[in-house]
């Protein structure tokens, strides 16, 4: 290699013939996947295909009995811990204390202790500013989902992995979460987006893959997913209404 020739960067986040088991079932299995940074991938899949677990799998929440995921060329878990977010169906917020609170503590959680207009920084750019005192008990599933973001956007991570996170948000906060999604992605962060909703999700992913029974079934293109020219097989196996409507 020449001396002035720069090396080159690892992906952000690499997932080598990933699975994982449960009894007998495989939920994920064979799995590989690479994401730069900046770069986003659609999961797609009818529900109980391995969604879920493959992001807790790439998030270090579940130990995979097979494969490896590397962050940044590394394997190591703590790394994998620090560096990578999930965004999942639970909001793990403290309902007695406030959103403030909330953030305060989960920064202290993480070893990333920040001053007070930090934290109403990030629950400005959720829509949460003017709640920032009130208590998390007194809100909807919604603005939970956008405190559980604002935590996520706290950690700055180098992959943010996100499970339907457009759930329970109303249509201004839907298009609030597009804007974050894509705002990770100018920070420089890969994004790893598992939703139904297909339609929206190819307008903030470039490629995407299809998951039945934990496997990939299908990889390409998210555009391919919500055109009419749609391969036969994958209309087939997804179904023609979901690839059409793309929230089934």
């Amino acid at each position: 290699m020449a001396a002035n020739q720069q090396r080159e960067e690892p992906p952000a986040l690499e997932a080598e013939d990933l699975g994982r088991r449960f009894g007998r079932v495989w939920a994920v299995a064979n799995v590989s996947l690479s994401l730069a940074g900046g770069q986003s991938l659609l999961v797609a899949g009818h529900n109980g295909s391995g969604k879920s677990t493959l992001l807790r799998l790439l998030a270090g929440a579940l130990r995979p009995d097979r494969g490896e995921v590397r962050v940044e060329g590394q394997a190591r878990r703590e790394l994998v811990h620090r560096r990578v977010a999930l965004l999942g169906h639970a909001s793990f917020t403290y309902e007695p204390l406030t959103a403030l609170e909330n953030l305060e503590l989960f920064a202290q959680m993480i070893g990333r202790p920040a001053g007070k207009r930090a934290l109403l920084a990030r629950l400005e750019e959720v829509g949460l500013a003017e709640q920032a005192e009130a208590p998390v008990h007194s809100f909807s599933a919604g603005m939970r989902q956008r405190l559980a973001v604002a935590r996520l956007l706290l950690q700055e991570p180098a992959v943010a992995l996100l499970d339907e996170p457009h759930s329970a948000l109303d249509p201004e906060g839907a298009l609030l979460m597009d804007q974050l999604i894509s705002g990770l992605r100018r920070r420089g962060a890969a994004v790893v987006l598992a939703t139904h909703q297909l339609s929206r999700a190819a307008t903030l992913c470039e490629r995407g893959i299809v998951l039945e029974q934990g496997r990939i079934q299908w990889s390409g293109f998210t555009r391919e997913l919500v055109t009419p020219s749609a391969p036969s097989g994958l209309v087939a196996f997804m179904g023609k209404a979901q690839l059409a409507e793309g929230d089934a």
